[in-house]
């Protein structure tokens, strides 16, 4: 990956333009060469003037820019694959997979709320998200001014093998190797194939706390909605975030953070033939919840592999998994939990889309032993406490139990352990979960400030449809600590955001 001139001198040189072609044969194009004195990655012609806009708004303007930009029609995908793009154009991640990064990770957690979200209140995230990139933007440009130069042309054109050359390059940890390696396996490579090496890489190690596995599931999900076209230069961001690494490069050394991976190859290959096909079992979730809360990351992977050899169904395993990053949440409400939680969704998405049986097998491990490693993160912080997801009792009915969800949610910030009982009488009262959602859904958007608030809040309503339904009301009455609740104020970005989409209404 390459660090070109500063951005101010990139935001000159890329109005001279450049072209990523369109698709052929199902497979992205090689890009254009830049016009002579272009050093930044060409984007999609049709996305180019958009991507443009965003970079050069100030960001005091950002908000009534692209609300006149709506107002004459703008979709939304492409304003999605604007900020996509335009983030991992401008946006390095490092020192760290996270940080400002953000910009890029969050995008899919702003794709699950805004379509989730009533039409009228369908732009607010992404609202939230222009002004959110204009920050990270900032950042960025005062640590280095990084921005991505086009690919080694002369260089891709020598591979003659893309997909061994880019596992060749991710196993070696050869961030250059990679970049080019990347380029050439998107231009003639189904994407199916590729995404079973992103789906596997995105779970070797435990660096920057998941936000590898999360990014991998962030970009094939937005590709998804944005067209692949686009996939050059997010695939490229991906390839360069999965390879951060700390000094001296980690296929030679034995780091912690290497070291599930390495164990897990060998532990998969003793999951069983026929391993999906078996039965649900609330003991063995249990018991894995157990393991999860006290063991190590060795035990941990090693008490799923022998589950699943009894004949448990991978859904008791993953239920175990969801409810032990829930409860991580309650004992330590934080940074670390949080992103137990988030990672933990990525890596069950990882899982969803993943045709390969071995990288499923992998994934699953990879899930079971970073629970592990969170919680151990987590003793390094704090005081770590004692609560177990399923011994929590819901609110006495006899004191009001039967609360309306308004009212819960105006508990969120009073007392949060309250808040979670009464989210869990409320779904043991058979309160359909649908409309606690909806309204936790509609008070991140209106509350949230933090990229982390945007994250946690899409991967919890996620996968409160993942988790098997007995477990469903423990799960997101453990996410009570986390979410928003009524009594904090409107975050103001918000009624800004609203206005300026209504003056073309006035």
């Amino acid at each position: 990956m390459k660090i070109p001139q500063t951005r101010r001198a990139f935001l000159h040189n890329a109005a001279a333009g450049g072209a990523l072609a369109g698709l052929a044969g199902g497979h992205a194009r090689a890009a254009a060469v830049p016009p002579k004195g272009q050093s930044v990655v060409p984007l999609d012609p049709a996305i180019e003037p958009l991507v443009r806009l965003l970079e050069e708004t100030p960001r005091e303007r950002i908000i009534d820019t692209f609300a006149a930009r709506v107002r004459q029609g703008e979709s939304y995908e492409n304003i999605l694959a604007a900020l996509l793009l335009a983030a991992v154009r401008n946006v390095e991640p490092r020192p760290s997979v996270g940080f400002k990064f953000h910009s890029v990770l969050v995008v899919q957690s702003i794709h699950l709320l805004s379509t989730s979200l009533p039409r009228a209140d369908r732009w607010l995230p992404v609202f939230w998200a222009l002004d959110y990139y204009k920050t990270t933007e900032e950042a960025d440009e005062r640590e280095r001014g990084w921005t991505m130069k086009p690919v080694d042309e002369a260089a891709v054109s020598k591979i003659a093998d893309p997909p061994r050359a880019f596992s060749d390059a991710m196993d070696r940890w050869d961030e250059s190797a990679a970049d080019t390696a990347i380029a050439a396996l998107v231009r003639k490579a189904p994407p199916a194939d590729i995404w079973q090496q992103f789906f596997r890489y995105g779970c070797r190690d435990f660096r920057s706390i998941g936000h590898k596995a999360i990014d991998v599931a962030n970009t094939h999900r937005v590709l998804g909605v944005i067209g692949w076209r686009h996939a050059e230069p997010a695939l490229r961001s991906l390839s360069y975030a999965l390879l951060m690494h700390e000094d001296g490069n980690p296929a030679d050394r034995d780091d912690p953070a290497d070291r599930p991976w390495r164990r897990n190859q060998d532990l998969a290959n003793e999951i069983p033939a026929g391993w999906q096909q078996g039965k649900p079992d609330r003991q063995a979730t249990l018991e894995l919840l157990r393991t999860l809360r006290e063991e190590s990351e060795n035990e941990a992977a090693g008490r799923a592999v022998a589950l699943l050899k009894t004949g448990v169904a991978p859904q008791s395993i993953w239920d175990g998994l969801l409810l032990a990053a829930a409860e991580l949440v309650v004992r330590q409400p934080g940074i670390v939990a949080l992103h137990a939680a988030t990672t933990t969704n990525a890596l069950r998405y990882a899982y969803r889309h993943a045709r390969d049986d071995r990288t499923r097998r992998l994934v699953l491990l990879q899930n079971a032993a970073f629970l592990a490693m969170f919680r151990q993160a987590m003793g390094a912080r704090g005081q770590v406490g004692d609560f177990a997801i399923d011994e929590l009792k819901p609110a006495d009915r006899t004191a009001g139990a039967d609360k309306p969800i308004e009212a819960i949610f105006a508990q969120v910030n009073r007392d949060a352990s309250e808040a979670a009982r009464a989210t869990l009488a409320y779904a043991e009262g058979r309160g359909p979960l649908k409309p606690w959602i909806n309204q936790a859904r509609r008070l991140v958007v209106r509350k949230g400030s933090s990229v982390h608030d945007y994250k946690f809040g899409s991967a919890t309503f996620e996968d409160a449809g993942e988790i098997s339904p007995q477990w469903a009301g423990r799960y997101l009455a453990a996410a009570a600590f986390l979410l928003q609740g009524s009594g904090k104020p409107d975050n103001p970005l918000i009624g800004q955001a609203r206005a300026a989409l209504a003056r073309g209404n006035a």
